[in-house]
């Protein structure tokens, strides 16, 4: 368990008002997806005006250049990373507002309060001189938030090397500690004929029916979702298929020329994207085939499934300092969405811990987000550093 000392020492250290401060002053920023350069510019002003030295890497996305910050110790140990990404969704903006002990306004849910937090974190490490050993790298960054943005930005990150030896991302999820989740891609299918639109009476004979065929693509991916239940795994749930979108016609007796199908495909083995493209274009061909009809086909990787290790020392870390704070341990769970962690997983091959606030409305103009959470993720997050860094890379 963590040391009762450290705990309220880091407890009585959080400056809660700096936090909404800090938030506020992100939040009050518009920031949709590939247009984040403005708040990246006031993130690196905060932290340079805190006394830490701030790198701007270009990262592929030179519109808003990423935010690092390297905090070392001087001692040899872990560098685990605080990851966050200050783009927001593409709807219409909400300022801030701080009333009623909650925050309110874009990206106060995802994830500007979370950013908030972590860098309170930081700053409390700093001036308490609790992280003796290792240290902590911050990145922040845009792209993040689809169909807008592909993750460019954070891709180019890894592969510049701002990748420390664990990650912890204040994503929108406190009931659970996800160990695992699925990987996730989304299709849309377009299934075309030639000739153009006509009335259903005057159809040559033999014409291809696009939209039946699409509905038969609808009942293959329920068929397809009913044999991928059995993949399973106890954290991560199971392999689906699911369409939510099918899209043909003009008027109710006219035949299309073009029908287009969209939805997703999750499942729960890493490293598994190629054979799960694979299969699903092999379906397309066959339909195509048995129907006459011309299909094309986009499927766009969100993420690969990921899992930890339950003795990996991030988690042990974590549910000391998760303990420490609330005296209580969190369940062990799957994280429900894809979120960059599960790029982090796969491109660098390191543990990526998705914990954030209890805030709700993330993707709405109505998040909202309680400052004793922001604060709490604060804590957790400096004293996780503290048991995770105090150890050499590679050692439990």
């Amino acid at each position: 368990m963590m040391d009762k000392g450290v705990v309220q020492q880091i407890r009585l250290a959080i400056d809660e008002q700096r936090l909404v401060d800090t938030a506020i002053k992100l939040i009050e920023i518009p920031s949709p997806t590939r247009s984040a350069g403005a708040v990246a510019d006031r993130l690196a002003q905060i932290l340079s005006e805190d006394g830490f030295v701030v790198e701007r890497p270009i990262a592929d996305w030179p519109d808003a250049p990423a935010v690092a910050v390297r905090f070392d110790t001087g001692s040899a140990g872990r560098v685990l990373q605080f990851d966050g990404h200050l783009d927001t969704v593409h709807l219409p903006f909400v300022p801030p507002r701080h009333e009623n002990g909650c925050l309110y306004g874009s990206g106060s849910s995802d994830m500007k309060g979370g950013i908030a937090a972590f860098v309170e974190a930081l700053r409390v490490l700093r001036d308490t001189e609790t992280l003796r050993q290792g240290g902590i790298l911050i990145t922040a960054h845009d792209h993040h938030e689809g169909p807008w943005g592909d993750r460019r930005q954070l891709y180019a990150l890894i592969g510049e090397g701002y990748v420390g030896d664990a990650v912890m991302l204040p994503e929108y999820l406190a009931d659970c500690l996800p160990v695992a989740g699925r990987g996730m891609g989304i299709f849309e299918v377009r299934i075309c004929r030639d000739g153009t639109q006509v009335h259903e009476v005057f159809r040559p004979e033999g014409t291809p029916d696009v939209l039946g065929t699409g509905a038969q693509l609808v009942v293959e991916c329920q068929q397809l979702a009913t044999r991928l239940a059995q993949i399973t795994h106890p954290y991560a749930g199971s392999d689906s298929a699911f369409v939510g979108r099918i899209q043909s016609g003009e008027i109710y007796n006219q035949s299309p020329t073009e029908c287009v199908v969209a939805g997703t495909r999750r499942w729960v083995t890493p490293g598994t994207i190629e054979e799960v493209e694979t299969e699903f274009a092999g379906l397309l061909d066959r339909l195509a085939q048995r129907t006459g009809t011309l299909i094309e086909h986009d499927f766009e990787v969100q993420g690969d499934a990921f899992r930890i290790k339950l003795d990996d020392p991030l988690i042990g870390a974590f549910q000391s300092a998760y303990g420490g704070c609330t005296g209580a341990v969190l369940p062990l769970g799957s994280k429900p969405f894809v979120d960059d962690g599960n790029s982090f997983s796969r491109l660098a091959g390191i543990s990526a811990l998705t914990h954030g606030p209890a805030a709700t409305g993330a993707h709405t103009l109505n998040e909202e987000v309680p400052v004793a959470e922001l604060v709490r993720v604060a804590q957790v997050y400096a004293l996780t550093a503290i048991g995770y860094c105090h150890h050499s890379a590679g050692t439990k």
